[in-house]
């Protein structure tokens, strides 16, 4: 059973990984072929069809899961969290025009330190020494690759301003950490749907908003045709499929594992460049693989675990140091009561439930 979940989790990010390849090929044409630099727009085209599948699920929804009554909850939650997300694409989209390709790869990968240290403080999530050596492995694999553009001269696009845009993706790749982070929180603790649906609305607000002040001009500029309509249509598909796909993953694993295994989706755009651009092939890039695969199963083969909130073990604790005269005094041939917390995040002012075996 332990091996089929690890193959089925490895099955799942790698379908995750070829989405994104595919977001990143039709990209590619709509920049290199038809000059259409239109990043915002065509998120902006994702977070609709996000609106009206999602949003308008959660309309139609009755009780507590309704649209209204999330909003009155929590709006400005998913305002802020959708704000992150629109950036974070904007930004790594963005970073491609000021700095080379090998260093957006390599530079991406800050995403994984910031899910690692975001999931130990705010979801209390604990790791093992094998979790630490897997997301080693997946990070030399990561190397090895950009090792590999280097030798092969493929670092075209060196502008002056390349701090600027390194500095672009480390600002992407945080963002992009804590929307994952919020991300698998919502959908173990809350809904997929709601996530998507709150996502669909504010992100297409936002979006529109930003999309008007800052691509307005470049949207006219667009040689509109058949071809580049389609690339647009495929690119929010693969879009809309990877933001639907991504919390069924996540809900499943984690945020920390769905990115090592996102680390393969450069792999596969340099396997489908060898074909379609006519790149230089290294053996380096299948040592990439199959140590990023390595990674991802020595990350997956060990459960990372989650301690209790902190209250609770203070809780405990005074309990424990109360004076001996006021507690019963525990029979020799009596074992010591078992305390079983059945909640671990009470309304403020309760009292933890405690059940004594």
């Amino acid at each position: 059973q332990r091996e089929m979940d690890l193959l089925v989790t490895l099955a799942l990010g790698q379908v995750l990984s070829l989405l994104i390849c595919a977001i990143g090929l039709t990209s590619k044409y709509l920049a290199n072929d038809f000059h259409a630099n239109t990043p915002v727009f065509q998120t902006f085209l994702n977070y609709i069809l996000l609106f009206l599948v999602y949003t308008t699920t959660l309309a139609v929804r009755q009780g507590e899961g309704n649209l209204l009554a999330i909003l009155k909850q929590r709006w400005w939650k998913y305002m802020i969290l959708s704000v992150i997300d629109i950036e974070a694409n904007y930004l790594v989209l963005r970073a491609y025009q000021y700095t080379t390709l090998s260093s957006v790869q390599l530079l991406d990968c800050f995403v994984i330190p910031v899910v690692l240290l975001l999931s130990w403080f705010f979801l209390l999530v604990r790791y093992k020494a094998v979790h630490f050596v897997g997301t080693g492995l997946c990070l030399l694999g990561i190397g090895c690759m950009v090792g590999a553009d280097v030798l092969l001269g493929r670092q075209q696009g060196l502008g002056e301003q390349k701090l600027f845009g390194d500095l672009l993706v480390l600002g992407g790749a945080t963002l992009y950490g804590i929307s994952n982070v919020c991300e698998e929180f919502i959908v173990k603790n809350l809904s997929r749907v709601e996530f998507l649906g709150m996502m669909g609305l504010f992100g297409s607000f936002f979006s529109g908003i930003q999309l008007a002040i800052m691509e307005h001009k470049e949207l006219l500029r667009v040689s509109w045709d058949w071809k580049i309509g389609l690339l647009y249509v495929g690119f929010s598909a693969f879009m809309f499929g990877l933001y639907s796909f991504m919390p069924v993953v996540m809900k499943r694993t984690s945020a920390t594992s769905v990115n090592l295994s996102l680390l393969t989706a450069d792999l596969y755009s340099l396997f489908c460049g060898l074909f379609l651009f006519h790149y230089k092939f290294s053996g380096l890039y299948l040592l990439s693989f199959f140590i990023i695969i390595l990674g991802v199963v020595l990350y997956s083969s060990s459960s990372t675990y989650v301690v209790q909130d902190p209250r609770v073990y203070k809780q405990f604790r005074n309990i424990g140091s109360q004076p001996s005269s006021e507690l019963p005094p525990i029979s020799p041939r009596v074992l010591e009561p078992a305390v079983i917390y059945t909640t671990l995040s009470p309304e403020q002012g309760d009292e933890f439930p405690v059940q004594v075996a």
